[in-house]
């Protein structure tokens, strides 16, 4: 099981931002590269205080950036 955060760069691109706008309010490009690189995992992680800063930044909700996609193993 993964949360995927690939919601994020079409919200981008529909408000006008690009990475760099990110790293101009202060984003660390590592951070930006692992919300941007598809779903996250063990090695990924993202703390709320980041999917915080993207909200405010995006004016959207987290269910706006990221979903919980599951293995599909059944547990």
């Amino acid at each position: 099981m993964a949360i995927s955060m690939t919601k994020v760069q079409p919200l981008m691109e529909a408000k006008g931002l690009k990475k760099y706008d990110l790293r101009k309010t202060g984003f660390n490009p590592n951070i930006i590269d692992k919300v941007l690189s598809g779903p996250l995992n063990k090695s990924k992680r993202v703390d709320t205080e980041t999917i915080n800063r993207l909200c405010a930044l995006l004016n959207c909700q987290p269910g706006d950036i990221m979903e919980y996609v599951p293995d599909g193993d059944g547990g």
